[in-house]
């Protein structure tokens, strides 16, 4: 983003605040609102345009008695009336936009017009008509920007994992056309946002495919939620980003029954929250038939595995103590991993990745539903650095085009500060070479058998080995006979000072 247009934001985002909207999330949504307006507008303008050739536009955004609820058409009243037409016409209208059952039904049915002013509105209107949005890529970085404002705003940072993670675990993963992603808990899409963008980068060529183009906008991208204003920010995220028809609803995965959604997906990109335990009462009885637990980090990795279909993958980022906890549960579930599909590896995350919301430490756990086994190795990587501070202040360490796992040809220096290119070239030679490396290495194998051997515990202390410096050792005489020889040397000094002194 150029800095005239993070400047516009920052003034709209300012305008909210001092016209008394304080809740960041709030801001958000009717930013978000209010730039849906106006793309629907200029997207009608294209359908005109192709309706004047000739091709008739058979679900017009707006009809012939509701111009006046176009961006254009309203932009430039006085405030008073733009804000009547706002409240009471364009907001009902986006509830019903395209019929009971479409896209923009399901995330704009609860859509609340909170301006408190019309001059407020006027405001943000004209600032708001200074934004391009015709480009994919500035729509996307606009709404990456506003996202980081939630994260830097505080108790909100939560729905929010760093980008260049979730980027990492997309090119390690490597999506494809014909996947079926899923994010389980979604929040503002950011996994399946950044799945969209690899798969349009890696496989251009083939999206102009009718085919592929058509599941790309309508049956790749699958995210559920319980919260809807997280469902609303997120569809719209990824409307920014150019996915035209996601599937993004409402669902409360720990309670409701995979049912219908089993054996589903080929790839899940996910970082569930992890808020602790839940009643047996309130969680899903076909995940209790996988591991019975209250414990909601198992409870989602029980869930992958009913998610994926045969052969599916799946990243997911998980707290240390799926590792190495030491309940039965814990125990299953990793055995499970390990022997029932296909463990490919566990990347360990420095501590401070979280901050300054957690400092939990974690790590991303990568594995194949197989149902028949198939782990002969697992791939460790103990990542030191991720090219960010680990504190509060998570500053870059490193200039831009340095960071991320993408970056290329970084010296000791620079790999000393962000190991991501290094996770993502080894994680490539996972089945070869790396298989020949130490366990004091910052990557290594460790095969089946000696996990199995210490009960599947999966933290990397557990195989990792420490290099000790060599201490050279002497025998006891020859100790003796150097104490004895310094005793000698003093009792000669001191005769000779006796003597000076006499």
């Amino acid at each position: 983003m150029t800095g005239a247009l993070r400047s516009t934001v920052d003034r709209v985002w300012d305008a909210f605040w001092s016209g008394g909207i304080s809740n960041p999330l709030e801001v958000l949504e009717q930013i978000t609102y209010l730039l849906f307006v106006r793309r629907l507008d200029e997207l009608q303008t294209v359908r005109d345009r192709t309706a004047r050739r000739g091709v008739p536009d058979s679900a017009p955004f707006f009809g012939p008695d509701q111009q006046d609820l176009r961006w254009g058409n309203f932009k430039d009243d006085e405030p008073a009336r733009m804000y009547r037409t706002v409240a009471d016409k364009v907001f009902p209208h986006l509830r019903t936009l395209g019929g009971e059952d479409s896209t923009y039904a399901h995330h704009m049915k609860d859509a609340r017009f909170t301006v408190p002013t019309p001059g407020l509105l006027s405001r943000v209107v004209l600032l708001l008509e200074g934004i391009p949005l015709q480009d994919k890529d500035t729509n996307g970085d606009l709404y990456e920007y506003m996202l980081g404002k939630i994260a830097t705003a505080g108790q909100n940072g939560q729905f929010r994992t760093p980008r260049h993670i979730i980027r990492l675990m997309v090119e390690m993963t490597e999506p494809h056309l014909r996947d079926e992603i899923c994010d389980p808990a979604c929040g503002t899409a950011g996994f399946l946002v950044d799945a969209s963008e690899y798969v349009r980068r890696v496989h251009r060529d083939d999206l102009l495919e009718a085919d592929d183009r058509h599941h790309f906008h309508n049956g790749m991208f699958h995210g559920f939620d319980f919260d809807s204003t997280m469902l609303r920010i997120g569809a719209m995220n990824m409307l920014m980003h150019g996915v035209a028809s996601p599937d993004i609803r409402y669902r409360d995965s720990l309670s409701q029954s995979a049912g219908e959604e089993s054996d589903r997906y080929s790839l899940i990109l996910a970082n569930p929250p992890f808020a602790g335990s839940l009643d047996h009462e309130t969680t899903s009885s076909d995940l209790l038939e996988v591991v019975r637990t209250k414990k909601s980090e198992l409870l989602f990795l029980a869930l992958f595995l009913k998610l994926l279909g045969p052969g599916g993958r799946a990243a997911v980022v998980v707290p240390d103590g799926v590792l190495f906890g030491s309940t039965k549960a814990h125990r299953e579930l990793r055995r499970m991993l390990v022997e029932d599909q296909r463990l490919d590896a566990v990347v360990k995350l420095p501590s401070g990745v979280f901050k300054p919301y957690a400092g939990v430490s974690t790590a991303i756990l990568f594995f194949t539903r197989t149902d028949s086994g198939g782990t002969d190795d697992v791939w460790f990587y103990d990542v030191r650095a991720d090219g960010f501070s680990l504190d509060d202040r998570r500053a870059p360490l490193l200039p831009e085009d340095r960071l991320g796992a993408r970056a290329t040809h970084l010296t000791a220096e620079e790999h000393a500060r962000n190991n991501l290119p290094d996770v993502l070239a080894r994680w490539r030679r996972r089945t070869t070479d790396e298989r020949e490396r130490a366990r004091t290495d910052q990557s290594f194998c460790v095969p089946r058998a000696d996990i199995a051997a210490q009960a599947y515990d999966l933290s990397l202390n557990r195989y990792k080995e420490v290099v000790h410096e060599e201490v050279l050792t002497r025998s006891p005489l020859d100790i003796l006979a150097d104490l004895e020889r310094l005793n000698k040397e003093i009792g000669a000094g001191t005769a000779r000072l006796k003597e000076m002194l006499a």
